[in-house]
């Protein structure tokens, strides 16, 4: 009986293969963006139809101006019932975060998954020159990881 070689399979092309994964790759391009004179309700309609907890919210040039989430919503209901003030016409701009994190579509994706460790955010808005052409979510880089095999990960992000 031979003896078997017990070197494990070489990983270095695969691992340069991985490396030049970007946001761009992953992100989700179909986005439901808002406009900052929507009401509270229509943004919640929308929030609850498409099954997202939140979104990006743009100018008429596609441009971030913020982002508005379930519990921005949920604040701003509560707010209305509690001063017993009509909702119908109340827009989502005084409600939304006006502080918004971004990423370029460049970023590599074990890159993104550092950022996505360092902040509390859930998902980035992908911004290339000043537009919206993307988001992505934390389930978006591991749903790409996972299509990664075992052998192809970068270790020590």
């Amino acid at each position: 009986m031979g003896i078997k070689s017990f070197q494990g399979h070489q990983v270095g092309d695969a691992n340069k293969k991985a490396e030049k994964i970007t946001v761009r790759d992953c992100m989700s391009k179909n986005m439901v963006l808002f406009r900052k004179d929507q009401s509270v309700i229509e943004v919640v309609e929308q929030l609850i139809k498409h099954r997202i907890s939140g979104g990006p919210v743009v100018d008429d040039n596609h441009r971030v101006i913020g982002v508005i989430s379930e519990g921005d919503c949920i604040k701003q209901i509560s707010e209305s019932r509690y001063y017993n003030m009509p909702m119908e016409d109340t827009t989502i701009e005084k409600y939304m975060s006006k502080d918004v994190d971004t990423m370029t579509p460049e970023i590599n994706l074990f890159d993104a998954a550092n950022i996505f460790l360092n902040s509390k955010r859930r998902r980035f808005p992908v911004v290339e020159h000043g537009k919206i052409i993307g988001i992505v979510s934390q389930k978006d880089i591991l749903r790409t990881c996972l299509l990664l095999k075992g052998a192809t990960w970068k270790y020590g992000l």
